[in-house]
């Protein structure tokens, strides 16, 4: 295990880093946004868009791993919701809670470490994932939470996910990658060159960012957040691991990475959701919060395990 957390310590000291600057406010949180800004609709949509482009949809795409994935995150996503049923949360309470447990920070933190870490054909299996968490899960918690409030289903809010999924630049810059590569052709030398360039800014930014965002976090209600955490770093990653080794099994590389992305930290994005419809963000803060620091030593762990 020793040798993986030497891998993956640069990682993390990355975010550290990031987190010293929030905390001392030499980054501002003005700043955090703008960086944040650059990394998701830039450097890492154009990372992307050059692995996409040069992958063949049919190379990458995995019945077997988006049933398995889908099944297992599913199930997460039930035992969150079902837990916070028993301590009779409300609707939106229990599906911001079942998104922290389900959804990873897959973009911001998957992508650069696990690509690095485990080669560039991890990049279009976490696609795969990606696709999974951006279409079904943060669609879901959309049409729950509105329609949780609205008190029936409409229309209107299947307009706003459509929106949603059309303005997120991760799907933008898939689709647009797959497409391009359908056309079978070649990326001109200097638009290859600008994408690598650019995409290259995505690890350190997305890293840095995470960081300084975790600095604006709060670390109350530890006790939620501790089973959140768990959930997400343990009992998600186990219940992947059961639907894409037993139940729909696949090759040991595709499950090793699919795994790992799976036992990731608590996503960003649940936090913005949180914050946009004014449900628990400050427990959806101390969730991200805690479940990145302890990530440090599960997600080594997790590594270590899949690599044996």
């Amino acid at each position: 295990m020793l040798p993986i957390l030497l891998k993956t310590l640069p990682f993390f000291a990355l975010i550290g880093l990031g987190y010293w600057a929030g905390r001392t406010r030499f980054f501002t949180e003005e700043a955090t946004a703008y960086l944040t800004k650059f990394v998701f609709y830039f450097a890492l949509s154009a990372m992307i868009f050059r692995f996409a482009a040069n992958l063949e949809l049919q190379e990458v795409w995995d019945t077997q791993l988006l049933l398995g994935y889908f099944w297992g995150t599913a199930f997460a996503y039930g035992i969150a919701t079902v837990v916070a049923f028993i301590r009779r949360l409300s609707v939106e309470e229990a599906a911001i809670e079942a998104q922290c447990v389900a959804i990873g920070n897959i973009g911001f933190l998957g992508i650069p470490m696990l690509s690095l870490l485990m080669g560039d054909a991890a990049v279009g299996v976490i696609m795969l994932l990606l696709a999974v968490d951006l279409i079904v899960f943060s669609s879901l918690i959309v049409i729950l939470i509105t329609g949780a409030r609205d008190g029936r289903m409409s229309l209107g809010i299947f307009r706003t996910v459509g929106v949603g999924l059309i303005k997120n630049p991760m799907i933008v810059s898939i689709v647009l990658g797959f497409t391009w590569s359908s056309f079978a052709i070649p990326i001109p030398d200097p638009m290859n060159d600008f994408l690598r360039i650019l995409g290259g800014a995505a690890t350190p930014g997305a890293l840095f960012a995470i960081g300084a965002s975790l600095a604006t976090k709060s670390a109350e209600r530890l006790v939620v957040a501790g089973w959140i955490s768990f959930g997400k770093l343990v009992l998600h990653p186990a219940l992947v691991a059961i639907g894409i080794l037993v139940l729909f099994p696949v090759d040991p590389y595709t499950a090793a990475v699919a795994i790992s992305a799976s036992a990731l930290p608590v996503a960003g994005n649940v936090y913005i959701l949180a914050q946009h419809y004014g449900v628990a963000p400050q427990r959806v803060s101390a969730s991200i919060l805690v479940s990145t620091v302890i990530s440090i030593v599960t997600v080594t762990a997790v590594i270590a395990w899949v690599q044996v």
